[in-house]
């Protein structure tokens, strides 16, 4: 393993994230937005993420031509730009008296809360599946904020030390994470106890982690999705919506969709969500932030 200064590469990378986390806020957010959108311009014409992101967002919009192609991973580049940004500055922010006034502005961007709160006042749990876009972090500080605690899911990422920063970082913000490996308890357990309880569960849910998903058809090519949301649903009846998640250019937008019908075997509700996933990205394409292989085909 190739080290610098005494540190493997992980290391390293575990390092810049946990010295972000302290030193960005100690950068004016308007010289920070300039880096990071710097830094997303000249990321977006190199390494093999922002092509496989190109190669996404291809099939997500139909674009053949390069320019156009060009404009569009360019924007979803500055868009996960800033959702690093504003998750490396989030934790200063719920510590001051900006915590309340960012709550509402969150608040005002988001469509669909009596759909939740429909679900939510049975008593029964709610589930809210989503893709990776926009900041999922802003939703969950506002559901945490105003429902109380919910729970949800991380991938153990290696170093130990960068999985410690994230699940702290969540943690921080009102989430109660479960660890998809290597915890005290099996995440499904734990997801489970929550909406027996009455409370809420969030997932991300277009990524199959588990290589133990079933196969669904999006946008016209075949990928796999994870089942644990639908599979949650129909054991404890919790109600299942779809969510997504974008950015506006002062703010955030969210909406929560009708609940699913989970009345169903799970291959075909798994559909239902991947149809749900697939209108709401092709609405908000640029900030899908799919730099992974999602289909099978690719």
């Amino acid at each position: 393993m190739t080290r610098h200064f005494g540190l493997s590469k992980e290391d390293l990378i575990a390092e810049s994230y946990v010295w972000a986390w302290k030193g960005i806020t100690r950068i004016p957010a308007p010289v920070a937005r300039k880096l990071f959108m710097l830094g997303a311009d000249i990321a977006s014409h190199r390494g093999k993420q922002p092509a496989r992101l190109r190669s996404n967002l291809a099939k997500v919009t139909g674009l053949t031509d390069d320019r156009e192609l060009d404009v569009v991973v360019r924007n979803a580049m500055r868009s996960y730009a800033r959702y690093w940004m504003e998750a490396f500055r989030l934790p200063s922010i719920i510590h001051s008296s900006s915590l309340d006034s960012l709550v509402d502005t969150i608040e005002s961007g988001i469509q669909g809360v009596d759909l939740f709160d429909k679900s939510y006042r049975q008593g029964r749990g709610v589930i809210l599946a989503l893709p990776h876009s926009g900041n999922w972090d802003m939703a969950g500080l506002w559901l945490a904020q105003r429902y109380g605690t919910f729970s949800t899911v991380a991938e153990r990422l290696k170093p130990e030390k960068l999985f410690d920063a994230f699940v702290n970082y969540r943690e921080e913000l009102g989430f109660t994470v479960f660890p998809l490996t290597g915890g005290s308890q099996k995440p499904m357990d734990g997801l489970r106890e929550t909406l027996e309880s009455g409370g809420v569960v969030a997932l991300l849910g277009e990524r199959d982690l588990s290589h133990h998903g079933v196969s669904v058809d999006f946008f016209g090519s075949r990928t796999t999705m994870p089942v644990g949301a639908v599979r949650l649903a129909q054991e404890t009846g919790a109600a299942l919506h779809g969510v997504h998640c974008w950015f506006t250019p002062e703010g955030w937008g969210h909406s929560v969709g009708e609940p699913l019908n989970t009345d169903k075997p799970i291959p075909e509700v798994v559909q239902d969500l991947a149809k749900v996933f697939e209108k709401n990205i092709s609405e908000h394409p640029e900030d899908w932030h799919m730099l992974q292989r999602i289909w099978n085909e690719d």
